[in-house]
């Protein structure tokens, strides 16, 4: 363990750092500085894919270091020498087909997205709300499959996150490769692949280890990154099985329970 406590803060996005309608508090802004400024690196940790992260950068202020995005799949180093920004320091892609044909057996009326390994989606319909965000084009879905790709998403709007959890239990998927989200939305990744793989990325890059990592939450694709960080914090909302595998539970994110943990590691306090 280094000097500073916690030398390495991971933060998943949505429901962690901002809330369900894309709020960033000034608290939550201002906690979010005060780490950056204290020396310690600072690393999001998201399903969202690069182009729904990179507003998030910019919102923050964060322009050197790293984040883990796609849920793993894809790790950037950020540099602003760069033309970019940023440049990709790990990439994870697998063969979409298998996965496709299985859960479309199951689910024939769901709505089914890959994203490329350029960070562009190829999906079979629109989803629902605009949900993703990026170039997008539809394609039949025979043309799903045929390339590597970073994650296939799949959304059904008539079935609830429960329903998915038991297609997921009863078709024997298990890992990290298959997330559940809040609403009926599955995120397929490659094996072995999840939050806890590109923080892995990162810590190795910076001469750090897993204990050396505070790693804060709200969702079943934090689960293999709460067991594999030193300490786990899960957001007061957050699903009962996320709250179980947590070392603590903060406040939820409408309280700016993130603020809460941020400015206590700031303090000086022991986390938990």
């Amino acid at each position: 363990m280094t000097a500073a406590p916690w030398p390495l803060v991971a933060l998943d996005i949505d429901g962690t750092l901002v809330d369900h309608d894309d709020r960033l508090t000034d608290r939550v802004r201002d906690a979010v500085h005060a780490v950056v400024a204290s020396g310690r690196h600072l690393v999001l940790s998201t399903g969202r894919s690069l182009p729904m992260v990179l507003p998030v950068l910019d919102r923050l202020g964060l322009t050197e270091g790293y984040a883990v995005v796609s849920n793993g799949a894809v790790t950037l180093r950020l540099d602003p020498a760069l033309e970019l920004g940023y440049e990709i320091a790990d990439l994870r892609s697998f063969d979409p087909a298998p996965a496709l044909q299985l859960l479309r057996e199951h689910l024939p009326n769901a709505v089914y997205a890959v994203e490329d390994v350029d960070a562009t989606f190829r999906l079979n319909a629109p989803f629902p709300n605009d949900e993703l965000i990026g170039e997008q084009t539809v394609v039949p879905f025979d043309e799903l499959s045929g390339r590597p790709v970073t994650r296939v998403v799949v959304r059904s709007p008539e079935h609830t996150p429960e329903d998915f959890l038991d297609l997921v239990e009863r078709l024997g998927l298990t890992g990290g490769s298959y997330v559940v989200g809040w609403t009926a939305w599955l995120d397929v990744a490659p094996d072995d692949v999840s939050k806890a793989h590109g923080l892995q990325v990162v810590v190795d890059r910076l001469g750090l280890t897993a204990a050396d990592v505070l790693a804060v939450g709200d969702g079943r694709n934090d689960l293999e990154m709460f067991a594999w960080a030193g300490r786990s914090v899960a957001m007061g909302q957050a699903p009962p099985d996320v709250l179980a595998a947590a070392d603590e539970v903060c406040a939820p994110v409408e309280r700016d329970g993130l603020a809460d943990v941020l400015e206590q590691l700031l303090a000086g306090a022991d986390v938990g």
